[in-house]
């Protein structure tokens, strides 16, 4: 019984703190569900959406009924023109009346047509404000998850840098104690371990601060407990002709300020069509019914009921209106040039921003490669002077230099490879293929 209870604890100590592993696609779909920042762009989504399946109530005539009821309870009194004179108090009457009411617009100059369309370039709108969305949340994901694998790879380092530290000191002890070593040596060689041990320390929390800033972009709970790759993938085939092909096409920001274009276009063909006179079919049903209690006036109605249906056209001809149909195409046409100004300086931006992030990532490959050269130079003389001092032919001195080139190799390397990933996900980024 002993022999299977010890396998079965170890088994569940390790069941219990081992951290599900989290992939980068795990987190882009889990952003891509419940980031706020998506869903509110979804939310103005659908309300263009909710506008443009309302879109045909332009072509739709007008249809209102009314209706009332009002009882009169008056007090009279009459002169007649030979010198009669009547008077009566409390005549009281009844008045019901009802309306069917239809106007339908035939012709407006084409407006309903244009405000039909804009309807479609609203939705058309929302969709690439949420695909501009989508590409920016998924390159902040991408950037925050390979920052935590950045600081991961730096925990390591400083973990691996920390045996030779541990050594170190041993060596430093023992050299002191058979009398050829000095006590600074061990004492500066404790406090380098015992700063190696703080950074740690402080690695780890960086690292839990990054994870909760990747949990507040995917929307889960806080204090999610996961791990993440130590890799970070670099896509060295990326080339400049690649990013710029078809990009005008394919950027989010740049296809929402073409969208911008379009709609104020549409927008200047609604004020033109206000020049136009309005034709409209128009119709109704009335009804109306007064009954009088009594009368002071013998010719007077008891009763009367008036029921029927009229219809007709009408033609509405814009004449002289302060000249506010002139100012607002005015505005229109500005409008447009805003809008194509905008969009000009964008596309200009763009290229700009595309050539400056390629030239980083080159330039970020080129440092990377030659860093991963460093690293591997660093390692071999921080162990070709751990064999040295072994055999007393090396100082602590030169130890502690050695380590010192091999932690600012390694952070060289680290910040390379992060810097590198970064680039090329702008590049991904402004190119507009983060998702397809």
């Amino acid at each position: 019984m002993k022999k299977l209870l010890l396998p079965a604890l170890l088994i569940i100590g390790f069941v219990s703190t081992a951290q599900k592993k989290l992939t980068l696609e795990e987190a882009i779909a889990t952003a891509l569900k419940n980031n706020y920042d998506i869903q509110i762009s979804r939310n103005d989504s659908v309300v263009a959406a909710l506008d443009y399946s309302f879109r045909y109530g332009a072509f739709i005539p007008q249809l209102n009924a009314a209706a009332g009821t009002i009882w009169n309870n008056n007090n009279q009194k009459q002169t007649l023109a030979d010198g009669t004179k009547r008077q009566q108090n409390g005549i009281r009457s009844n008045n019901i009346n009802s309306s069917l009411n239809l106007n339908w617009k035939l012709f407006d100059g084409l407006k309903m047509f244009a405000t039909m369309e804009k309807a479609e370039e609203f939705v058309k709108l929302g969709e690439l404000t949420i695909k501009n969305q989508v590409i920016n949340t998924v390159a902040t994901v991408v950037n925050n998850y390979y920052n935590i694998a950045a600081q991961k790879q730096q925990l390591k380092a400083i973990q691996e840098q920390m045996s030779v530290s541990e050594e170190r000191v041993k060596l430093a002890q023992n050299r002191l104690d058979i009398g050829v070593g000095a006590k600074p040596d061990v004492l500066q060689s404790k406090v380098d371990l015992n700063a190696q041990k703080a950074n740690i320390l402080t690695q780890e929390t960086l690292i839990a601060q990054l994870k909760e800033q990747l949990n507040q972009l995917m929307n889960v709970a806080q204090n999610t407990q996961y791990d993440v790759e130590d890799s970070i993938p670099i896509n060295h085939d990326l080339s400049l002709g690649e990013i710029q092909t078809d990009i005008e096409h394919t950027n989010p920001m740049l296809q929402l300020q073409q969208k911008n274009i379009d709609i104020s276009r549409i927008t200047l063909r609604e004020r033109k069509a206000d020049q136009f006179p309005v034709l409209s079919f128009n119709s109704a049903y009335n009804y109306s019914r007064t009954t009088n209690k009594t009368v002071i006036n013998n010719f007077s109605l008891l009763f009367n009921r008036n029921n029927g249906f009229n219809y007709g056209f009408s033609l509405a001809v814009p004449i002289l209106n302060n000249f506010n149909v002139r100012r607002l195409i005015r505005q229109a046409k500005n409008d447009i040039n805003y809008q194509q100004l905008l969009y000009d300086n964008q596309r200009s931006l763009l290229h700009l921003n595309v050539i400056n992030a390629f030239i980083a990532f080159e330039q970020q490959k080129k440092t990377l490669a030659l860093e991963e050269e460093n690293i591997l130079l660093a390692k071999e003389n921080v162990s070709i002077i751990l064999q040295t001092l072994r055999l007393g032919a090396a100082t602590i001195i030169q130890l502690r230099d050695a380590q010192q080139s091999l932690e600012n190799a390694y952070n060289r390397l680290i910040t390379a490879r992060y810097n590198t990933k970064l680039a090329e996900t702008e590049l991904r980024r402004l190119k507009g293929d983060l998702v397809n």
